[in-house]
């Protein structure tokens, strides 16, 4: 990362695209949103994946990631909700529900990369 004026930096892997985050939020996400930007990402890329394996071709895939933060400093996640929007040729309720329970139990790294006690509960809508 490299810090470009006020609050705001750039960065990301060497020789790799880049990326920006600004602590105000106005040039960029902010590094809380970016966290949750990659929890979500993470795990959407799991389930794109997986379904793909599962001979589902989706139509749509949305993740929306509601955090709650403590009151006090460290403004940390204490909860994570994630609410997955799914549609797709082949995709019923069994398969999507098994491929975010693959994601979030076993492969996605970035949750899995955060604190433990942080408490992670999703909800699967089918359109």
């Amino acid at each position: 990362m490299t810090w470009v004026r006020d609050m705001v930096f750039e960065g990301g892997a060497p020789g790799g695209p880049v990326g920006t985050l600004d602590g105000d939020g106005a040039a960029g996400p902010s590094p809380v949103t970016g966290l949750l930007m990659a929890v979500a990402g993470c795990t959407g890329s799991d389930v794109v994946s997986i379904l793909a394996k599962m001979r589902v071709s989706l139509t749509r895939l949305t993740i929306e990631v509601i955090g709650t933060r403590r009151d006090d400093h460290p403004r940390r996640f204490v909860n994570l909700h994630l609410v997955f929007d799914l549609a797709g040729d082949g995709l019923d309720e069994t398969k999507a529900r098994r491929a975010i329970e693959l994601s979030l139990d076993k492969y996605c790294s970035v949750i899995h990369s955060l604190a433990p006690d942080i408490t992670v509960t999703h909800e699967l809508r089918l359109g």
